[in-house]
This record gives structure tokens, C-alpha cells and sequence, in this order.
């Protein structure tokens, strides 16, 4: 008995650790009690434990994600949502993160990526030009109508 208390304390020591490091979604805690072969019947009251000990907050994992993501790697507001909907991120908690990124912010990096791609893109042809600058912009996750809006206007200042 006092074996499987000692385990359960390092476990919980182990995932304090371990979202204490770096910001954590309750899926990604799951995922990792798995690996660590904790009991299923102990995983509810580690995640309680974690929560009211302000390891595990959801909210404070979105807006991290969405602002970090969008900085790093560029992402548009479509695909950071999308990631953390494939994370079962509340839509609430989606739209109060995507809501810390300024439009000033979204429409500078938006531009820039943009100009930066219909520089890089040696195509002759102007379709397939156009057409590969949308589609990565696309892949980054920025909406249609600005993508689109964009294009035109960088084919037009040709």
C-alpha cells in the first residue's frame, strides 16, 4: 500500500514538473499519465491536483499557443484555431486567445509573410504564381478574403 502512495507522489511530482516547464492542455497531461502507467482511476484526481494548484489552466495554455505560434511560426488566426480544437480546447477559451493577438500585430506579420513569399516565388506564370502564394499563405492558416485581397494587390503592383 505505501509503495503505491510513494508512486503516486512521484507521479504527481513528475507532472507538476512537467507542466511547470512549459504550458500544458489537459490532453497533453493525459497523454503523458499514460506514459507513466498512472491508473486510470488516479488520472481525474492528478488533474484536480493539478488544476487547483494552478499547474493545468486551460486558458493560460490557449493564449500562449495562439500568441506564440502566431509570432514564431507566422500561423493565421483559422489554423491556430484548428489546433487547438484538434487539442479539445473550448471554442470560449479558443476565441478569448485568438483575441490577445492585435490586429496590428496580425495584419504587419500577415504583410509581411505575404510580400516575403511573392518575393521568394520564382514562377513565370502569373496563375501559378498567384496560386502558390495563396495556398501558403492558406497553409498558415490566414482567411480567404484577406489572402485573396493580398494577391491582387501584389499582382497589381507588378
Amino acid at each position: 500500500m505505501n509503495t503505491s502512495v510513494d508512486q503516486l507522489e512521484q507521479s504527481i511530482k513528475k507532472l507538476e514538473h512537467y507542466c511547470a516547464y512549459q504550458e500544458r492542455c489537459h490532453e497533453e497531461v493525459r497523454s503523458k499519465m499514460q506514459q507513466l502507467k498512472i491508473p486510470y482511476t488516479e488520472q481525474d484526481r492528478i488533474l484536480v491536483h493539478l488544476i487547483e494548484h494552478n499547474f493545468l489552466n486551460e486558458e493560460r495554455f490557449a493564449i500562449a499557443f495562439a500568441s506564440g505560434k502566431h509570432r514564431i511560426k507566422q500561423w493565421g488566426k483559422q489554423r491556430i484555431s484548428n489546433e487547438l480544437k484538434l487539442r479539445n480546447i473550448s471554442s470560449r477559451i479558443i476565441n478569448t486567445a485568438l483575441k490577445e493577438i492585435s490586429d496590428q500585430e496580425y495584419s504587419e506579420n500577415f504583410n509581411r509573410l505575404a510580400h516575403k513569399i511573392w518575393q521568394q516565388t520564382t514562377e513565370q506564370n502569373p496563375l501559378l504564381k498567384k496560386k502558390k502564394c495563396s495556398d501558403f499563405l492558406f497553409r498558415k492558416g490566414y482567411e480567404t478574403s484577406l489572402v485573396y485581397d493580398k494577391i491582387h494587390e501584389l499582382e497589381s503592383s507588378m
